[in-house]
């Protein structure tokens, strides 16, 4: 998608790392087993000491739960921890030996902290399982934008959509895809499966393109005359992607036609710049795109609480 066409269930982001003394490189290239220390913990300590179980786990993050409490722990490097979908702040480097990760003894405290302030439910509000339609943007004859290297924005799209259809339904959400494959949909149509559906949430995942080349970041639309919960949930996301690395340009108002023909909450997240050189790189990456699908569904679950 270009700039110029118009157009939460609970989740806390934690991103963990891991106190040692031994280089990044150490961390993360898989070499023999440390040395253990009265300093750390593993991930399963960490949720017996917090009396939180595993409810989740793949190699790029873990989720800690209780019947209140969500604590989502990303294990990639440079992380920073989220309890109940706030952010709390760095909680240093993250070791992985033998597919165990291990994080600092100090983390106690801080979750300890931060457990049961999580904000009441408010009335009308979804709390538990929500109807969420995730739309991946374009598909079939229609590319979306293309990247420097030949990459096209619907699979893009395709990638990060089913990657967080799959958090959202693990938590228990009714989520349907407006498209699974590689279908073109008409825009139209993607807002009535949401109407038809009564969604308590419509987003929809395009990526984004511009003359300059040096234009990046994600940004989260929302139309005109959008509600307060359209804005709420716009918010929400925006506060979680900041956890990407990538720069954040904001909510902003356009009446794209997926937006204006919702009836009800209703965003649109442009993932990045298909037109910056590195910023498609990251975004056709797997990887980074399930870190991104992870921080959506972490504003979606903060919006949610």
């Amino acid at each position: 998608m270009t700039t110029r066409k118009p157009i939460s269930a609970i989740a806390a982001v934690l991103i963990l790392a891991f106190s040692g003394c031994q280089s990044r490189q150490d961390f993360l290239s898989g070499s023999p087993s440390p040395v253990r220390d009265s300093r750390t913990l593993t991930i399963q300590e960490l949720a017996t000491r917090l009396n939180l179980r595993i409810d989740e786990q793949d190699e790029t993050f873990v989720v800690l739960r209780d019947g209140t409490n969500t604590v989502l722990i990303f294990t990639h490097d440079d992380a920073r921890f989220f309890v109940n979908g706030r952010p709390a702040g760095s909680a240093g480097p993250v070791r992985k030996t033998g597919g165990t990760v291990y994080v600092s003894e100090t983390l106690v405290d801080q979750i300890r902290a931060r457990l049961g302030t999580a904000p009441p439910a408010r009335p009308g509000r979804p709390t538990q399982r929500a109807r969420i339609v995730v739309d991946p943007g374009h598909g079939g004859h229609d590319p979306g934008t293309i990247a420097t290297n030949g990459g096209y924005e619907k699979d893009v799209n395709l990638g990060v959509a089913s990657k967080l259809a799959g958090i959202l339904q693990r938590r228990g959400h009714q989520v349907t895809m407006t498209r699974q494959g590689d279908r073109f949909i008409e825009l139209e149509s993607r807002a009535a499966i949401a109407n038809r559906r009564d969604a308590d949430l419509f987003v929809s995942i395009h990526a984004d393109s511009a003359p300059d080349p040096s234009a990046q970041g994600f940004t989260v639309y929302i139309a005109n005359s959008a509600a307060r919960e359209s804005q709420q949930v716009a918010q929400a996301i925006i506060r979680a992607m900041k956890t990407t690395g990538l720069r954040s340009r904001g909510v902003r108002r356009e009446d794209y036609r997926v937006l204006v023909k919702t009836s009800g909450p209703a965003v649109l997240v442009e993932l990045g710049y298909m037109s910056n050189a590195r910023e498609a790189r990251k975004l056709q990456d797997s990887t980074f795109q399930n870190r991104l699908a992870v921080a959506i569904a972490a504003g979606i679950g903060d919006y949610l609480r």
